[in-house]
């Protein structure tokens, strides 16, 4: 049995460009959780829900995502840690 990981996306983004890579490796990798803190994380999560939800013909695609405005890293970290659906997969904090 695979673990599905947990995602906390660290802001802010070196390129934006790098966003649909991302949301398509971590569709790939079948994440659980993408959780996004630092400075505008609200609307790169709507970025990353668009990303993910397409044209909305492919209901296999979904990731749980949150932002976690004022938020420190720690916290957020800890959220996503303790993430109900895989509580015991691993958690990785990424910056792009």
């Amino acid at each position: 049995m695979t673990v599905e990981p947990k995602i906390v996306l660290e802001l802010p983004l070196s390129d934006e460009g790098l966003l649909p890579a991302f949301v398509e490796t971590c569709l790939a990798r079948n994440v659980s959780l993408i959780a996004v803190v630092g400075e505008g994380c609200r609307r790169i999560e709507d970025e990353i829900d668009a990303l993910i939800v397409g044209d909305g013909s492919d209901d296999s695609r979904f990731i749980t995502t949150s932002s976690h405005p004022g938020e420190t890293l720690d916290q957020v970290v800890e959220f996503a840690t303790g993430w109900w659906i895989n509580a015991e997969g691993p958690t990785e904090v990424v910056r792009l």
